[in-house]
């Protein structure tokens, strides 16, 4: 029998106080089915390609059968999908103006075939227009690859936020050590309020993040605190409480926390989790607006993120936030104009 704190610390869950898939080395599943439709249709609709034949854009995705889930096991994402794809396309000759209309169908999306090897089959209805459907097999082609590999990398960046969970290290390793800052990123040392009973300390590290708005500061707050401006940037439904001690839920609940102080226009300061991450363990967030002209600067400070979430939680905020509130803004620009 092996000694007291010796033993094989895959099994080792006395010191987890979540007692929960300890060290990652237990099969978890989550189901990315309908977070990858949306996720396929905000990438591939709307896609435009030019060339010396004129211009088509990609329509509605019409068609969207299939299935993707994320699996993790000792501590290593395995990622299963397969999609069917029907897409609608329009276009016009650049020489005549004439206008024509086809699909795009691509019938086995999966991980047994890498993007490139993916068939893609363009059609068109009948008539004249070919130039059109030459140009979609070739520069078309091109794109809806491109897009099919933002939908992937999107799959094992944005929707695996929070699912390998801190692992205690090895017995004699000192956890708390901290490193000196490098670059926009310091580790710290926090023990959650969840496992403050037992001691063990999980490794946090502390991000900071700038990004320029082409909005005023209080428009700008009001993204982050009205609950139908959320829903739109996120798209999904939200909880927002915009009051101290209100609540906070996004991302079919993959983000939750509370509002723990609101300065209007200036400063909004939240506890901030992910729903993987160790119970009750939140990273406190901090929004700073400040006006610029007619932009607005928003400084992020996020401290007490899970060592192992720091690059996740970084593209969260990036690709979740911040990009997809430019989108929105832009939006709201053009139907004004």
């Amino acid at each position: 029998m092996a000694k007291w704190g010796q033993g094989d610390p895959r099994w080792i869950v006395e010191e987890r106080a979540d007692a929960t898939n300890v060290n990652n080395w237990h099969w978890t599943e989550r189901d990315a089915t309908s977070w990858s439709k949306r996720k396929l249709k905000e990438v591939l609709e709307g896609l435009v390609v030019e060339g010396e034949a004129g211009r088509c854009e990609i329509g509605d995705l019409k068609h969207v059968e299939g299935e993707a889930s994320c699996n993790s096991r000792k501590g290593k994402l395995i990622f299963f999908y397969e999609w069917n794809l029907r897409l609608s396309w329009k276009g016009t000759v650049k020489e005549s103006g004439e206008k024509h209309k086809g699909s795009v169908e691509i019938p086995n999306l999966s991980e047994e075939n890498e993007v490139d090897d993916t068939e893609i089959n363009v059609s068109k209805k009948k008539g004249e227009g070919d130039v059109l459907k030459d140009l979609m097999r070739t520069e078309g082609t091109t794109k809806l690859r491109e897009a099919l590999r933002d939908y992937l990398k999107a799959l094992k960046t944005e929707f695996t936020l929070g699912m390998i969970l801190p692992t205690k290290a090895p017995v004699g390793q000192d956890l708390a050590t901290e490193r000196k800052p490098s670059g926009s990123t310091m580790q710290d040392s926090v023990a959650p309020q969840s496992l403050d009973m037992v001691g063990v300390k999980i490794p946090t590290v502390r991000i900071h993040m700038r990004e320029v708005f082409n909005s005023p500061a209080d428009e700008l707050y009001s993204i982050f605190t009205k609950k139908e401006l959320v829903q739109k940037f996120s798209k999904c439904p939200a909880v927002i409480e915009a009051e101290k001690g209100g609540k906070l839920q996004m991302f079919e609940g993959c983000v939750s926390g509370e509002y723990t102080e609101l300065v209007p226009s200036q400063r909004i300061v939240l506890k901030w989790r992910c729903r993987s991450w160790p119970d009750e363990h939140y990273a406190t967030v901090a929004l700073t607006f400040q006006d610029m002209a007619a932009q607005s600067e928003l400084e992020l400070e996020c401290k007490g993120v899970p060592v192992a979430h720091e690059e996740s939680t970084r593209q969260c905020w990036k690709k979740q936030y911040f990009e997809e509130i430019h989108i929105l803004l832009q939006q709201s620009k053009d139907n004004m104009e």
